[in-house]
């Protein structure tokens, strides 16, 4: 059976194209309250998960032992837009660690950010590791392997004691076995494990209440979730959907988004983890579906979380033309 239309584009009075998907919202018991197309089948979540890789830096001491706080958490978890705060931040924790962008193993692209990738062409400077949006989880994973003593080089093999420990922390938080069969090779080369929505949903909600988890990992959960959202310009950027949206919800939501149509978040005053795939991978789609479950779940922010539930679609003179909608009747009425 396939997913549903989650999100319809318009133009004019017709629907030009529409995002299918599959959603879950459960408690940390597993439980869902919302379930939308089939949440069973195991998804790679890419950087949905990066909160839960970022479990080790702070449980083996590494995070305190160099001096990281919020900012240092944020872009641990971080899919940033390669703008200048976001690469002197990753910069500064690679000095703490006494390495430079040198021992980055997650490859160098230009900056995600327009803006900051017009100024770098400007300047005559090139591109670096430093701009990659993972390396701020990268200079993470250095700062784990330096502290515990560990050769840090091929820290991204699945074999290397690091993803060893990213490994079994994810698969603990969403009570998920996983094995060499799940596991796949994400853009920055460090593994990624496929685990169902189902899981991933539960997994946030244990994340974000602490419930199901050991006490000491339910603490660096809460300093990891308190992090991005204090700090949720390091954890994405400027005019960036995760960055905008936890600003505005004031704490009332943990949200961040994975390649190729995924997202994930936790709502720790409710309770819930969210989960979610857009079947074409695309990342419109999936904002405006998180946006619209967060809508359905905080009412209270439906307002401000309409400029992506019902986003213009513009022309090239900036006239709007249609929108891109989420399809909010698809949920049950609460």
């Amino acid at each position: 059976m396939a997913n549903p239309v989650l999100v319809e584009v318009m133009r004019g009075h017709r629907v030009e194209s529409s995002h299918r998907g599959a959603l879950i919202v459960a408690d940390a018991h597993g439980k869902a309250v919302l379930a939308l197309g089939d949440v069973e089948r195991p998804v790679y979540p890419r950087s949905a998960v990066k909160a839960i890789q970022a479990l080790p830096l702070v449980e083996s001491g590494a995070a305190d032992a160099f001096g990281f706080g919020a900012r240092e958490l944020a872009l641990a978890q971080s899919s940033h837009s390669g703008e200048p705060a976001h690469v002197a931040g990753v910069a500064a924790m690679l000095a703490a660690i006494g390495l430079d962008a040198g021992a980055l193993e997650c490859g160098t692209h230009a900056p995600g950010d327009p803006e900051a990738a017009a100024a770098l062409v400007k300047s005559g400077d090139t591109p670096s590791a430093l701009h990659n949006n993972c390396s701020g989880k990268h200079a993470g994973f250095l700062a784990v392997c330096c502290h515990r003593g560990w050769d840090h080089r091929g820290y991204v093999a699945p074999t290397h004691p690091m993803q060893g420990e990213v490994r079994t922390a994810l698969s603990d938080v969403t009570g998920t076995p996983l094995s060499a069969g799940d596991c796949g090779t994400d853009g920055c080369s460090v593994p990624t494990y496929a685990v169902p929505l189902r899981a991933l949903a539960q997994g946030f909600a244990r994340f974000g209440t602490g419930e199901g988890l050991a006490a000491d990992r339910a603490a660096a959960a809460r300093r990891i979730r308190e992090a991005a959202i204090s700090d949720a310009f390091y954890v994405a950027g400027s005019r960036r959907f995760c960055t905008d949206a936890m600003t505005m919800m004031a704490g009332a939501a943990m949200v961040k988004t994975g390649a190729e149509g995924v997202f994930c978040g936790a709502l720790p005053d409710l309770g819930l983890g969210v989960a979610l795939k857009c079947d074409d991978g695309d990342g419109r789609g999936s904002e405006a579906t998180m946006a619209a479950v967060l809508a359905w779940l905080l009412p209270e922010h439906a307002d401000a979380l309409s400029r992506w539930t019902d986003a213009p679609v513009l022309t090239h003179r900036g006239m709007r033309v249609g929108s891109v909608r989420a399809l909010g009747e698809v949920f049950p009425r609460r």
